[in-house]
């Protein structure tokens, strides 16, 4: 038991990551010069880390270069591995017999020196940064001439060390995938704050990313075609359609219904039901329609405003709240809307009227009196 779960964690190590593949506490070739246009790989950004299948372990650069002449009138490979995304690729390049020298130029360095860049977040307007030419996500400082940037500090004190003086620096632009050397000026009077005005980002978040597949969408460009809407309406389109579907011609030739007139029922769309409708009544001449009788609680069908048909809708909700709540349907209007009692008397208006009293009757005194002897 306990050899068969030692096998299995051998096994798990065995199939581990390397360091070489991570780039922590991994050492390669690190190509500063390639004057071989038609060679395949990048300055500063692709490091040679094996050759002919076999990991370099060794700084030596006179092993290295015995390697390759002994691959003269052959090919050699190459395990690169690229900043640009943290790849590894393989590349083989044919070796010339007379003159075996592949015209690179290398050092050996560590890969976690690709791991001091700077990324531009932000760049403010009319700061250092924006004159001179940062673009905001898109662009990546990767070094400078001065020499070595090690460490999130290090660019903040070489550009306080430049303070008022040009200082050169390499960007690379991931959206383009290229490399521009740029000159910049710190500055603290330009009216905001930081001496370059921009917003740098630093860290495992801001690595280099691989390259785009595809060139970015230039000004102008559409980056996603938008669907035709079903109420757009295109002759070609609808001919196409009838004559690969004869039965369906009459439908798909005949235009959306529209309402030229100017009311506000223009405004919104008509619903596929009374479109169809319409399209009946346009495409049956020989049908004659009878007109149909209205009945009661029938909605009227047709070119009804959606206005008109909201209040048919809350009209019959307000009946049938009335019915439940047995109000009394006398005090009606015209519409047949329940009309609210009076208001009450406003405030300082004093007390309503007394109603009149009744008028007393005047009797004759003459006859109802009672002569006295």
């Amino acid at each position: 038991m306990f050899g068969a779960l030692n096998r299995f964690i051998s096994r798990l190590d065995s199939d581990s990551p390397s360091p070489s593949n991570s780039g922590y506490g991994a050492f390669g070739f690190q190509v500063l010069r390639n004057t071989d246009p038609k060679l395949p790989i990048e300055p500063w950004f692709d490091f040679i880390i094996g050759i002919n299948g076999r990991q370099i372990d060794d700084a030596d650069p006179n092993l290295f270069t015995q390697e390759v002449r002994n691959c003269a009138g052959n090919s050699v490979t190459f395990g690169i591995w690229s900043a640009k995304g943290q790849r590894l690729r393989t590349l083989s390049i044919p070796v010339s017999s007379s003159a075996p020298s592949l015209q690179l130029t290398l050092q050996w360095t560590p890969l976690s020196t690709t791991e001091d860049v700077w990324h531009i977040l932000d760049v403010a307007a009319n700061s250092p940064a924006d004159t001179a030419g940062l673009l905001p996500y898109g662009d990546y400082i990767i070094g400078t001439p001065e020499g070595l940037v090690r460490g999130e500090a290090g660019l903040g004190e070489l550009v306080e060390d430049h303070a008022g003086r040009p200082l050169d620096l390499f960007v690379y632009n991931h959206e383009h995938n290229s490399t521009r050397p740029l000159t910049i000026t710190p500055s603290r009077s330009w009216g905001g704050a930081g001496l370059l005005g921009c917003v740098l980002g630093y860290g495992a978040l801001h690595r280099l990313p691989a390259p785009l597949d595809e060139p970015p969408q230039a000004p102008g460009e559409t980056l996603f075609e938008t669907a035709r809407l079903s109420n757009d309406y295109d002759p070609d389109r609808a001919a196409t359609a009838a004559k690969s579907s004869p039965a369906a011609a009459p439908l798909l030739s005949a235009p959306p219904f529209s309402s030229s007139s100017s009311s506000p029922s223009s405004e919104f769309l008509v619903p596929a039901a009374q479109l169809a409708g319409a399209t009946e009544l346009r495409t049956s001449s020989t049908s004659t329609l009878k007109p149909r009788e209205k009945t009661r609680g029938a909605r009227p069908v047709g070119g009804t405003s959606p206005s008109r048909a909201m209040d048919d809708y809350f009209r019959e909700g307000e009946e049938k709240s009335r019915e439940e709540d047995h109000a009394p349907s006398g005090n009606t209007n015209k519409a047949g809307r329940h009309l609210s009692p009076p208001p009450p008397p406003k405030a300082g208006s004093g007390p309503p009227p007394p109603p009149p009293k009744p008028k007393a009757t005047k009797v004759d005194e003459t006859e109802s009196s009672t002569p006295v002897a």
